[in-house]
């Protein structure tokens, strides 16, 4: 796909991001748990397992893609010393095999296939969400997994306490968003948004704090669904939030066309950006969605 003023490399690499198994908040600390771990050498090739390692206090040796991590995740930020093992899709299996790892750990049906990555190293997996279309319970149950794999129970039951007490003081705090549905979205290039709705990670914190989401459509298992820009103009009144992903030249082309000054949220001014947070995270992710609308509550008029 060539569009105007987008280098084709980087628009298909974010349709790609968008369709692919498709924090801050959490402080465990990392470099103490990681030294308590049965394994010292992870490397994560998706970043949905990279999101619970950081979660139970464990710094991966290596994380697939960091370019792109950096543009649609940013939380938990990596730091310099880890290393880049190429794209999530095509790891460098050279580069790899040469960390000596002890731990691969990668999500289902992307990637190397699993035969490949366990000729190098022990590897484990796991899956965006449940058959019912649940990702934070099956986050939960992954974290709980992954803590027993790595020797650290515990950590996996300190960290979701410490998510439940957040999120439930969260519920009244937010008691304002129950006024109007809420719409969830991102630009993809200038004709294309990516919605969030039924069986999305953010779709289950919104029915935690009793939020109504305007997006009643279609989805895909991630929860999500790639529309024509034009859709948005049928939907009803709402608040909308944006996730900003280093398109700032992008949303102000965008913004200055007759089709987006038609949009229900701006010609009622409920229209809000935020920061990148993963949308097929886990419960980092969903506590930093939360903490963005709490952060965001005195915005709307």
């Amino acid at each position: 796909m060539n569009l105007p003023f987008l280098p084709p490399d980087l628009v298909r690499r974010r349709l790609l991001t968008a369709l692919a198994l498709s924090p801050l908040m959490l402080g465990l600390g990392s470099r103490q748990a990681s030294a308590q771990s049965a394994y010292q050498r992870i490397i994560a090739l998706e970043w949905l397992p990279v999101e619970l390692l950081y979660a139970l206090g464990v710094t991966p040796l290596a994380v697939a893609e960091q370019v792109d991590y950096r543009i649609w995740v940013q939380q938990p930020a990596l730091s310099a010393d880890i290393l880049d093992v190429g794209k999530r899709t095509e790891p460098n299996l050279e580069l790899i095999t040469s960390l000596k790892p002890d731990l691969i750990l990668y999500s289902q049906g992307y990637g190397p296939r699993p035969a490949v990555l366990s000729s190098i190293a022990p590897a484990m997996s796991f899956s965006f969400s449940s058959d019912k279309g649940k990702p934070l319970d099956m986050a939960r149950l992954s974290l709980a997994s992954l803590a027993q794999k790595l020797g650290i129970p515990d950590a996996a039951g300190h960290h979701l306490a410490d998510f439940d007490r957040q999120m439930d003081a969260l519920v009244p705090a937010l008691a304002s968003y129950r006024r109007q549905p809420l719409l969830m979205f991102s630009l993809l290039d200038d004709r294309h948004v990516l919605l969030l709705g039924n069986n999305s990670l953010f779709q289950q914190v919104l029915d935690k704090l009793a939020i109504d989401n305007v997006w009643q459509g279609e989805t895909n298992f991630w929860g999500s669904a790639i529309v024509g820009i034009e859709r948005l103009v049928t939907l009803p009144s709402c608040r909308a939030i944006y996730f900003q992903h280093d398109d700032r030249q992008r949303l102000e082309r965008v913004s200055r066309t007759p089709l987006w000054q038609a949009m229900p949220f701006i010609r009622e001014n409920s229209f809000q950006q935020a920061p990148a947070v993963w949308l097929y995270g886990a419960t980092f992710a969903a506590l930093r969605f939360a903490r963005v609308l709490e952060q965001l509550e005195g915005r709307w008029s």
